[in-house]
């Protein structure tokens, strides 16, 4: 196969160099018949990762947005220094109390990785370091961990790496006693590992062909992990399974899911060779997530409950005919999860947009919510090991205000603060401003927009914006602080989110107006979004810039199709974009299991509306955004086809000279670079590549 493109060897590397020619991919058709038509992919032979002209056309790529950046290197190392600035490099986290032990994470300058540690007794005795990631990670561009587990009584540490980026985990355990590692190694492992109350047997999946945890196997130390006993086999290809264990330290959960059913299974953590029980077999569109807490089971579900409920069953069998409503369902207060403590149950809901905490004192029948200062925030669920505790950790921010971790007594209702991450170059939140407003989409529905600038700015028109969106998944995109955003604020940026369909901000309506055959609201209200902002004057066309990765990257293409006119520039990371070839592909990770969230394309009608927004299929000759995709050779979530094609194919057909750029990570996964150095060079890239276009810096 010959492949054409032009040798980037001799230009000025002085300025950015429009006249430049571009890696052009060679054109070799691949036809496939699907519901009677033919399909033609010109580009589907870049997905052969074992052929070398294909890594020597995405290398020439990598060579070709290197030299259109090269004039951009001083403000991107500018960029990085101001970002560096506002990370303490030598920190500690907030440490929690497990038994008599205190557990805790540090970092040190000039190291990438985190340090775990712990102390017993006394946070005032000798720190004993019980993982040095930075140790693991040397020698590897990319690292990461993936369980970290230890023994209850505290003398067994079980991890897992990944040294690729392909979430295919390792299996490691550590003797914290005498530092030694256990002959204990298991490869092809996933997310989860939960330790039996025996201290010698623990429980873990593996993944199969396509990148799905499907297998729960129980391991006891010492033995041959290739005669590991097999708990539960997960035949349907649309569900993961995943291996928890309860706060009370007394079951194990195998929990099924696929997007829209769950089925959990459980067995007591001090027998560990008992059978399985079933809690509820899986009822298609129902989900149920479970909590132990005295003689019952809490569970969250859905079931005739579209925004959720809170139910209760008895222990001694908790079979669906026995739930009995605790938190009734409300159409206006969605229920996202619940804590379980001895005496308390910490429901974690979302009103009208924003999160909120229902405590639950079960012993004296009584119910608050926890106060929040700001009209606009996020919390997230701490480090809440311990059952017999009325204090809650939880960690909260808002779009100006740095993370913070908070213990919440759950009694008295006072909070401590055990720590909020500080900024050594200086950060005053007084100088900044966040708000929220709505816009309306074609249908009518209002749609939030998050916004935060720094004070002073005026609305005439001319402002630099970043619009940032998802939308899939029911995942909400939350206000959350960010060090790095700070660099575009403090340069007169406007950051917004648009919190579209797809997400679950609103309940769970939102999202199901947002997936299926109601996909293109999350497009529609994407593009509504911006329209408003500029029509409210916070900003305008050629000053607009739009960002979105994964699905967030399906969205960036399918609106760059529909109106490429509204924005000046586009950043894609790692972006879902060829989405009929992966849908119509069962082999590769998570298509049968997205079928719940996409549609099959296999039955026409799903197909047909797929294709209506596929930013792969819906490239045409015509003029488009600036634009920069990036993407990471061994992800295993959206390969790295899917961009390398789109990217090929908006080259051979884009009318416009403006800059298509693609940036591909050659050691690394979905998450791109894995150290928290080179995360911050990877965001000053892409702020100095919207910041040259926008601002004319660089």
């Amino acid at each position: 196969m010959e492949l054409i493109f032009c040798a980037i060897l001799t230009f000025s590397l002085s300025t950015m160099d429009q006249t430049l020619t571009p890696p052009i991919a060679k054109i070799i058709p691949h036809k496939t018949t699907v519901h009677g038509g033919e399909q033609i992919d010109n580009y589907f032979w870049l997905r052969d990762r074992d052929n070398p002209e294909v890594i020597e056309y995405i290398e020439a790529e990598n060579k070709y947005t290197e030299a259109m950046m090269k004039n951009t290197e001083e403000l991107q190392e500018t960029l990085y220094n101001e970002m560096k600035g506002r990370i303490k490099e030598t920190d500690v986290s907030a440490p929690v109390k497990i038994d008599n032990y205190y557990y805790y994470n540090r970092t040190e300058k000039d190291k990438q990785y985190e340090i775990h540690c712990r102390k017993k007794g006394s946070l005032d005795v000798q720190e004993e370091i019980i993982l040095d990631e930075n140790a693991l990670a040397e020698g590897h561009g990319y690292f990461s961990i993936g369980v970290f587990e230890v023994s209850p009584d505290h003398r067994l540490l079980a991890y897992s790496t990944d040294t690729e980026g392909s979430e295919k985990y390792t299996i490691y355990v550590r003797d914290l006693t005498s530092g030694e590692m256990l002959k204990d190694v298991i490869p092809n492992t996933s997310y989860s590992l939960e330790w039996a109350n025996d201290d010698k047997t623990f429980f873990y999946s593996i993944l199969d062909d396509a990148m799905r945890p499907y297998k729960v196997f129980r391991h006891v130390l010492g033995t041959d992990p290739k005669n590991d006993k097999m708990v539960y086999h997960e035949e349907d290809e649309a569900f993961y399974v995943d291996v928890d264990k309860s706060k009370s330290k007394d079951y194990i959960f195998v929990t099924l899911g696929s997007n829209t059913t769950t089925e959990v299974h459980y067995l007591s953590a001090d027998n560990p060779t008992e059978a399985l029980k079933l809690i509820h077999p899986r009822q298609h569109d129902m989900e149920y997530y479970v909590e132990h807490q005295g003689d019952n089971f809490f569970i969250v579900t859905n079931d005739n409950a579209k925004n959720f409920k809170l139910v209760k069953a008895p222990v001694s069998n908790p079979s669906k005919e026995n739930w009995v409503d605790v938190i009734p369902h409300s159409d206006s207060v969605r229920i996202d999860s619940v804590e379980a403590f001895k005496n308390y149950l910490a429901v974690y809901e979302r009103e009208n947009g924003l999160k909120k905490i229902h405590i639950m004192n079960m012993a004296k029948n009584e119910t608050h919510y926890v106060d929040f200062p700001e009209p606009t925030y996020s919390y997230w669920g701490s480090d809440n090991p311990n059952y017999d505790t009325n204090v809650l950790r939880f960690g909260y921010t808002s779009l100006v205000t740095p993370n913070s971790i908070f213990d919440y007594n759950m009694d008295t209702k006072e909070r401590e603060l055990k720590k909020q991450y500080e900024i050594p170059s200086g950060y005053d939140p007084s100088l900044y401003q966040s708000e929220r407003i709505f816009a309306k989409a074609s249908d009518g529905t209002s749609i939030p927009i998050s916004l935060v600038y720094k004070k002073g700015i005026v609305r005439k028109g001319k402002n630099p914006l970043l619009l940032y969106g998802y939308g899939s998944y029911g995942i909400s995109t939350e206000p959350e602080f960010s060090i790095s955003r700070l660099s575009l604020l403090d340069r007169g940026f406007i950051y917004a989110i648009a919190h579209v369909r797809g997400g679950e901000e609103m309940g769970r309506y939102w999202y199901e107006q947002g997936k299926l055959l109601n996909k293109r609201n999350t497009f529609t209200d994407f593009i509504a979004c911006a329209e408003y902002l500029i029509a409210e004057k916070y900003t305008s066309s050629d000053k607009l810039a739009i960002n979105g990765g994964s699905a967030g990257g399906l969205l960036m293409g399918a609106v760059m199709n529909m109106r490429p006119n509204l924005f000046d520039v586009v950043v894609a990371d790692v972006p879902f974009v060829d989405v009929i070839n992966t849908m119509l592909d069962p082999t590769l990770p998570l298509t049968v299991t997205e079928y719940e969230e996409w549609g099959d394309p296999n039955d026409k009608q799903y197909y047909d509306y797929m294709m209506s927004y596929s930013p792969y299929d819906n490239v045409i000759a015509k003029d488009y955004p600036n634009i920069l995709v990036t993407t990471s050779l061994n992800d295993p979530r959206v390969n790295y086809w899917e961009p390398t094609k789109w990217v090929a194919k908006l080259r051979a057909l884009k009318t416009d000279k403006n800059l298509l750029l693609l940036k591909t990570n050659m050691g690394a996964g979905h998450g791109g670079a894995s150290g928290r150095y080179d995360y911050l060079k990877e965001v000053a890239f892409k702020f100095a590549f919207i910041l040259n276009i926008i601002s004319g810096e660089g």
